[in-house]
């Protein structure tokens, strides 16, 4: 597939085969019929659909997502994910989820720029073009959860995914010679005895911006938040309609809402506490000993 790239053999049971097809590790349906052609359909509807809703007013951009998400995949369903010069001058290697930082402009503002921080990851899209191009119907969506596969048996490494998908979010592992992504940690979400079973991302951000839900349920939490704040899909010109959705910042002071604009524009302002007594007055007479 990959000149000079040897394809290692996989050490386990692809997707968790059922029936010599691949299927969910709850014994769930298999994927669609791949028979009738080389290409791979998309299901006409999915029954739920889960993914991620990210809060960029929230996230701090401290990479603990990106780093839990390669230590458990590394080891988990989508294993092994290769690790290229990991201590030299040029690392590299797959990971499965990325945080890209940005400095943001106001328009017309004179204040410093505003750094977002955006996660990105596979959207697991309604209308996923990484799946229709692949020639062996290595990429697929599952039709009872919504989320993208990829099975790595099938998967030649010829990287047309990769091309198709408009967010990037396709990670090519050079040593084995095959396409990997994002799974939504299958292998977590359907164990029945994990206590919290949502994917490694979202169990690990220390600041709760990563939310894990049925957006295919409008009574869902990850619903409701969308629906509050306005989360929204990036680039809907392409069409791909992806599942996951974005959160966008609040407006902070120096947006141009005032004082007391931003987060909490109900907040009622700071009283002025007078040094002569209790704690700050304390700490004013001892700084000013002479």
């Amino acid at each position: 597939a990959v000149p000079g790239a040897a394809r290692r053999p996989c050490r386990r049971r692809s997707l968790a085969r059922t029936g010599g097809r691949a299927g969910p590790p709850d014994g769930g349906a298999a994927p669609p019929d791949r028979g009738a052609g080389p290409v791979t359909a998309l299901p006409a509807s999915t029954r739920r659909r889960l993914g991620l809703v990210i809060d960029l007013d929230t996230c701090v951009g401290c990479h603990a997502c990106v780093v839990h998400c390669k230590e458990w995949n590394t080891g988990g369903h989508p294993a092994p994910l290769s690790d290229e010069d990991p201590y030299g001058a040029s690392p590299g290697g797959a990971w499965l989820n990325r945080v890209h930082s940005y400095e943001v402009e106001s328009p017309g503002q004179a204040q410093a720029p505003r750094v977002v921080h955006f996660p990105k990851s596979c959207l697991h899209c309604e209308d996923a073009p990484c799946v229709t191009v692949c020639p062996t119907g290595a990429s697929y969506k599952r039709e009872e959860d919504g989320i993208v596969l990829v099975d790595e048996d099938l998967c030649i490494g010829c990287k047309l995914c990769a091309w198709a998908c408009p967010y990037g979010a396709r990670e090519f592992d050079t040593p084995t010679g095959v396409m990997k992504k994002c799974t939504l940690c299958i292998d977590r979400i359907y164990n029945e005895h994990l206590e919290n079973p949502v994917p490694a991302c979202v169990s690990t951000c220390p600041a709760r911006a990563r939310h894990f839900g049925d957006l295919a349920d409008p009574e869902s939490d990850v619903s409701r938040r969308v629906a509050e704040r306005g989360g929204y899909a990036p680039m809907p010109e392409t069409g791909c309609r992806p599942t996951n959705r974005y959160l966008p910042p609040r407006a902070s002071p120096r947006d141009g809402e005032g004082e007391r604009g931003g987060r909490y524009p109900d907040a009622p302002p700071l009283e002025d506490v007078p040094v002569e007594g209790g704690f700050l007055g304390w700490i004013d007479r001892l700084l000013s000993a002479g």
